[in-house]
């Protein structure tokens, strides 16, 4: 097992909030960040030393930024698996390519999980209008048309209610190819967050009961309640197969329905994910401090909570402007990304309170 000592340098793929967070908590042990981005700057880069701007295309920038760091990894799954293939010639990239290609594929992703055997909702391939019609016979009318990759947080999402629903869903996701999903009836949301070591131990964090609003998560909670409590068991399992299969490095996410059939799995996030916020002030170790155990190859963190119970908000667009009140409630922590523009459904931040 290769072990990265502090003083070393990681590289991140992505210069996000979550770049942002992996850099502070690799920081505080010790480690100095790169981050590679496509863009000029980002909220990393308030606490990332290097920055390299360039296109994931590029092989040989790609090549030159694996060459200067001692481990790469990334920050969000949209990223070409081709550019983690080219900087797995240089040196160590943790998790691999192989999570991200199944992350970025709807249909791939269902299918994976289905073999491990997961529950997932009905699903069927859809490339055309004809698909999406005989996919609506096959499915149901009530089912959720979805672009089979790059979407996230409601984006690329079209809600079909009835048969004459399908023209305008499938010009509404921009006539790409798709996944029908058909309704899950659930009481609830939740994930599981674990984090797996290079030596393959596994740690699971409570798992949180989530609430999405227009598609974005809007907060997590935690206690989560019987029903999540009582469905996380069978879920953590699937979830640490997938860990498992992949032979994964690093916090890995997926996202599930509380439904009276069980726990029904609907995506995964290879990386530290937005529902697992709250763990920097409500779990002993953060998701991004493991995040940093992990793929340096150090033993991982007790994952508890550190109080009775938590709840994370995300501020979206000018809830960020809120600060003031916010900070005036000692019980509240306060994180802002440091965006400049608060935009209509932009995350620039989040807030999480302890009960303790």
């Amino acid at each position: 097992m290769t072990t990265i000592a502090p003083g070393s340098t990681i590289g991140i793929l992505g210069g996000g909030q979550l770049g942002r967070m992996i850099a502070m908590a690799a920081a505080q042990l010790g480690y100095r960040t790169h981050i590679y981005a496509p863009e000029e700057s980002g909220p990393a880069a308030d606490v990332s030393p290097l920055w390299t701007c360039g296109a994931y295309e590029d092989a040989a920038a790609l090549g030159a930024f694996a060459d200067s760091v001692d481990v790469v990894t990334y920050e969000f799954e949209n990223i070409d698996p081709a550019a983690v293939d080219t900087l797995a010639g240089h040196g160590l990239v943790r998790p691999g390519a192989g999570a991200l290609r199944i992350a970025q594929d709807r249909l791939a992703e269902k299918r994976f999980v289905q073999q491990l055997g997961g529950l997932t909702a009905p699903f069927a391939p859809v490339d055309s209008l004809d698909d999406l019609e005989e996919a609506l016979d096959e499915i149901g009318s009530r089912a959720i048309l979805k672009t089979n990759r790059m979407g996230y947080d409601g984006k690329g999402q079209a809600r079909l209610s009835e048969p004459g629903d399908a023209v305008g869903a499938w010009n509404a996701i921009g006539r790409q190819p798709a996944i029908l999903e058909g309704f899950v009836t659930f009481a609830q949301e939740f994930s599981v967050i674990l984090a797996r070591g290079a030596d393959g131990e596994v740690r699971f964090w409570d798992s949180p009961a989530n609430v999405h609003v227009d598609g974005i998560l809007s907060t997590s909670m935690l206690p989560a309640g019987p029903l999540i409590e009582g469905q996380a068991p069978a879920a953590r399992a699937l979830a640490g197969q997938v860990a498992d299969a992949l032979d994964y490095v690093g916090v890995l996410t997926l996202e599930f329905f509380a439904s009276a059939d069980g726990p029904v799995f609907n995506e995964m996030a290879p990386r530290v994910h937005n529902s697992g916020h709250w763990t920097t002030e409500g779990a002993v170790t953060s998701q991004f401090e493991n995040h940093v155990r992990a793929i340096c190859g150090l033993p991982l963190g007790d994952t508890g909570l550190a109080a009775q119970g938590v709840v994370m908000r995300n501020l979206i667009g000018d809830q960020a402007h809120e600060w003031r009140d916010i900070l005036s409630d000692p019980a509240n922590h306060l994180h802002l990304y440091g965006k400049r523009e608060a935009r209509p459904g932009r995350k620039m931040g989040h807030v999480t309170r302890l009960m303790l």
